[in-house]
């Protein structure tokens, strides 16, 4: 095996490590609370507190590591949620292990930008990084069904603590890996922007905070954080966010893309996974079996989709993504759930490969980090926003004919703007 595919692999073990935290938490909630004895509110934080650090502080996490170089931040990311992994593995109360979730989300973070940046480092030629980037897509969607398999399993037969202690071998190898097969990143010739990442901290923070909890204060502080953060970009000499990239339409359509498909994919499978259990009467490990239709296409289909875009450029593969993903929708509503689920899967499959590499397309190769970041933090605000929307209706059938009328209307947007799909 080659250099670059070992640093793949190894990299694709540290996203999949990233969105597997996200998820497989949830089923160890009931015995956590038993042995913690803590009550709803304090599982709510044992899941948001990762959740909310992770979507604040990607865009800052990109953006350093296109400053002080990816290998670098991806190495301390990973220590700092190795570390927190432990934390959360020993955690004797419900405070220490919400302040580990916490720190646990921070590296995930820094990490989560780098693992891309680095793979399009590993892979310059585009079609070649178009295909790595459908192998990462698939091994980060493997997150998905592992997530309450692999928990279910830990919780039943080792203990809760396991889910978290789970994570520290695999982030020693993947570390050992990186460090010696990845080379030193050079620093970037220009000045980290501290004013522009606290105030994109600071705004996303704010904002996904509001949506968990419902807080309309905190509404208004991303708000007011969000002007001053346009003020300030555009009055310091190297911004952390550059504003002419939102007039580059390649650039706003990808992440607009992403931000839709995690809206209404993770607030379809909130409501989907509520019916399972709750109409259907099924244990969260049946549950997790009858979603297989919806994740095993992801996994499947997005090294397929990886050599397609490296073919034919990512707008294709991304408008047809979006209309599959419209008529698995159009399916589930009709009632017919398993057959609704694997289109539904089909389309995603498709799709999350194409909007990744539309967004590193669009920029400068040393910006790889800055466009990682910005379309890793529309899917985790996408999908903060889907919850909370898609919870608080909670009407199956009404919210998949949104979600594909939501899915078209954006397919329909990308195919009829003009956009280089290169660059």
């Amino acid at each position: 095996m080659t250099r670059s595919r070992v640093v793949l692999v190894a990299l694709c073990a540290g996203y999949f490590l990233v969105l597997l935290d996200v998820t497989v938490v949830n089923v160890a909630l009931p015995s956590l609370a038993d042995d913690l004895g803590t009550g709803t509110a304090g599982l709510q934080w044992v899941v948001d507190g990762y959740a909310v650090a992770l979507a604040s502080l990607l865009l800052v996490g990109g953006t350093l590591g296109d400053v002080l170089g990816h290998r670098g931040v991806v190495l301390a990311g990973l220590a700092a949620f190795g570390l927190a992994a432990v934390g959360c593995g020993i955690a004797p109360s419900t405070a220490a292990l919400v302040a580990a979730r916490v720190v646990q989300g921070a590296g995930a973070a820094l990490l989560l930008p780098g693992t891309l940046a680095l793979v399009g480092d590993a892979y310059p030629e585009r079609g070649a990084q178009a295909r790595a980037i459908g192998i990462w897509a698939a091994v980060g969607s493997a997150a998905l069904p592992a997530g309450p398999l692999l928990g279910g399993a830990l919780v039943e037969w080792v203990s809760w603590r396991a889910v978290f202690l789970l994570n520290v071998p695999i982030v020693l190898l993947v570390g050992a890996v990186l460090a010696r097969g990845v080379p030193a990143s050079e620093r970037a010739d220009r000045a980290v922007d501290v004013a522009g990442s606290v105030l994109a901290a600071t705004t996303l923070g704010s904002l996904v905070y509001a949506l968990v909890a419902g807080r309309a204060a905190l509404g208004l502080v991303a708000v007011f954080s969000l002007v001053a953060l346009v003020v300030v970009e555009h009055r310091v000499a190297d911004p952390m966010l550059p504003l002419d990239l939102l007039r580059r339409p390649a650039f706003v359509l990808a992440n607009g893309a992403a931000g839709v498909m995690n809206l209404a994919t993770l607030g379809m499978l909130f409501v989907v996974t509520l019916y399972l259990q709750q109409d259907q009467g099924r244990s969260p490990f049946s549950a997790g079996v009858a979603l297989l239709p919806l994740f095993l296409p992801l996994t499947l289909l997005a090294p397929l989709t990886g050599r397609v875009t490296a073919r034919t450029g990512p707008r294709p593969p991304m408008v047809a993504g979006l209309l599959v993903g419209a008529a698995g929708f159009a399916v589930l509503a009709s009632g017919h759930l398993t057959t609704g689920l694997l289109v539904w899967g089909v389309g995603i499959g498709v799709l999350t490969p194409a909007v990744v590499a539309a967004a590193l397309a669009a920029v400068e190769p040393d910006r790889s980090g800055l466009a990682s970041g910005v379309n890793n933090t529309a899917r985790q605000a996408g999908g903060a926003v889907g919850v909370a929307v898609y919870g608080a209706v909670n009407d199956l059938r009404g919210l998949a004919i949104a979600s594909a009328v939501l899915f078209t209307a954006t397919a329909l947007t990308a195919m009829s703007s003009g956009w280089d799909a290169g660059r």
